[in-house]
């Protein structure tokens, strides 16, 4: 008895953090739920607010470390390597996001065409607020290369590039976007790619100069260190911060019971989607690359993946990503600090399933036949889409756009869906970190000679 309990007591105190994490999932919710309750006029806007401070500061503290966590830990890990090896590696992780995000799609057209959740409902939410948004694929794309490289470096970190198109002034009326006047504009949100990218440039350089520069190289590997230590204090907050946004969210709905009886079927899709991606797919992808056990590794990551649900931004627990994937499941760090910075910016397996699930529904809905082809336009725009769309809530839904013009559905319908967006937003976090973890562990199992090397 004595044996057990000290077993007990030593399993809490090493899995602390992601007990309280977890438990402040669940708590959010059971008090989300309750706290309806008490009375509408309660919780009125002003009321919500004072439920999610303690969230919002959580948030204001873990978005503040990501940028100095991103630039110190790429420019490190790479600084570190030879630059064989980091061609080798970044090779390797973006063919396996580019493999699992592919893979998302397929599976979410799949679903969603079998289970057909749009089919023969009643269309009740003409009433929600249109929205339109006036862009195009190719816009998308190439805004995406665009903010690879920025010019400078520190509107890089505050603004990200968008091309914007404006009806012709001889003809207002003109249905062909192709044919609007173009300009662009720099829009508020931080350039993660762009700081990524320009991160790798300077981490390939510092590599090439290693022995002339090697002083520089050990201020940046212990300014990695520093920051990643002040990244596990404020870890120490999210169980409480967790709590705080879930449960204000809750309490911000106008009436649960009308959203899931207007959009249960398709919300049950998606999630069904999401979770057999993150907890069969990717496993098992793993697995047969590594011959290692993917569900040790799955729950290791726990605390990681009560944060992605939520704060519902992989960006947002990048440094939760970090600190699980070394401590726990022992990834070589050179690793990490490369493969997730990259993983969090263009890794959205979530996303990708998401938006081919919801563009499918909508023309169910609709009452629209997609063509084969329709369906093969919808699952190339969904990945090259979901690739550009920014790690944060409603990331999804600006690329969805994209999506639905490509198979000739109206961008105002994005309107449709977007009563439960906030939610399905927290299962695509969770699914996008898990791949930039599996990711992680399976670059480092091919990679360890190559490490072992270059120690």
């Amino acid at each position: 008895m004595a044996k057990n309990d000290s077993c007990i007591k030593r399993f809490v105190k090493q899995n602390m953090l992601i007990l309280l994490t977890i438990g402040g999932v669940v708590v959010g919710v059971v008090l989300g739920l309750g706290l309806r309750n008490v009375g509408e006029e309660t919780w009125n806007q002003r009321n919500v607010m004072y439920a999610n401070f303690v969230g919002d500061l959580f948030l204001r503290c873990i978005k503040a470390i990501i940028l100095p966590l991103i630039i110190t830990s790429l420019i490190s890990a790479v600084g570190s390597m030879d630059q064989s090896m980091s061609r080798k590696i970044g090779g390797m992780s973006i063919l396996y996001y580019m493999t699992t995000t592919i893979l998302a799609v397929i599976e979410g057209i799949v679903l969603v065409i079998t289970i057909e959740p749009g089919k023969n409902m009643n269309d009740e939410n003409d009433s929600v607020n249109k929205q339109k948004t006036n862009s195009t694929t190719v816009d998308t794309l190439l805004d995406l290369i665009r903010n690879i490289i920025p010019p400078n470096l520190v509107q890089a970190c505050l603004e990200q590039y968008q091309t914007v198109l404006t009806p012709p002034t001889t003809n207002q009326n003109e249905p062909d976007l192709n044919k609007w006047d173009i300009s662009g504009r720099y829009i508020t949100g931080t350039n993660l790619i762009g700081i990524v990218a320009t991160s790798i440039a300077f981490g390939v350089a510092l590599s090439a100069v290693k022995n002339e520069a090697h002083e520089l190289l050990v201020f940046v590997q212990q300014l990695s260190v520093t920051v990643m230590k002040v990244t596990g204090w404020i870890i120490w907050l999210s169980p409480i911060g967790v709590l705080s946004l879930i449960m204000a969210k809750f309490l911000e709905m106008d009436d649960i019971g009308d959203v899931f009886a207007k959009l249960g079927m398709y919300f049950a899709v998606v999630v069904c989607g999401i979770i057999f991606h993150g907890i069969v797919v990717l496993p098992t992808i793993y697995f047969v690359l590594t011959r290692k056990n993917p569900y040790k590794f799955l729950a290791n990551m726990g605390q990681a993946i009560a944060t992605a649900f939520g704060t519902s931004s992989s960006s947002a627990t990048m440094p939760v990503t970090l600190q699980c994937l070394e401590t726990k499941n022992n990834i070589d760090t050179r690793i990490t600090r490369f493969v997730i910075p990259i993983g969090t910016t263009i890794n959205m397996d979530g996303t990708a399933l998401y938006e081919a699930v919801a563009a499918i529904f909508i023309s169910q809905l609709r009452g629209i036949e997609l063509t084969f082809g329709n369906i093969i336009a919808l699952a190339i725009t969904a990945t090259a889409a979901s690739i550009g769309t920014a790690a944060v809530p409603q990331g999804g839904l600006v690329t969805l756009v994209m999506v639905l013009d490509s198979i000739g559905l109206p961008s105002e319908d994005v309107s449709l869906i977007i009563a439960i967006d906030w939610l399905v937003n927290r299962f695509r976090a969770v699914v996008n970190v898990l791949g930039d973890c599996f990711g992680a562990g399976i670059v480092e199992h091919y990679s360890r000679k190559d490490l072992l090397n270059n120690n």
